[in-house]
């Protein structure tokens, strides 16, 4: 039972490793260009938007 609790941490570990090494290069791809942050910006906003338009529709 050690040996595979070992093995499913180190699984765990390479894995999230993995998750922080694509995070970390998908945040300098983002910084660096104003258009892409805008646009993430932008979309943030119409679903916020949209989302606030559901709710003002939703009967109780």
């Amino acid at each position: 039972m050690l040996v595979r609790s070992a093995v499913f941490m180190a699984m765990t570990l390479v894995v999230f490793a993995g998750y922080g090494w694509f995070a970390a290069a998908m945040r300098r791809h983002v910084i660096t260009r104003p258009v892409v942050v805008r646009r993430i910006q932008r979309s943030f906003s119409v679903s916020y938007l949209a989302l606030g338009a559901k709710l003002v529709t939703v009967e109780r």
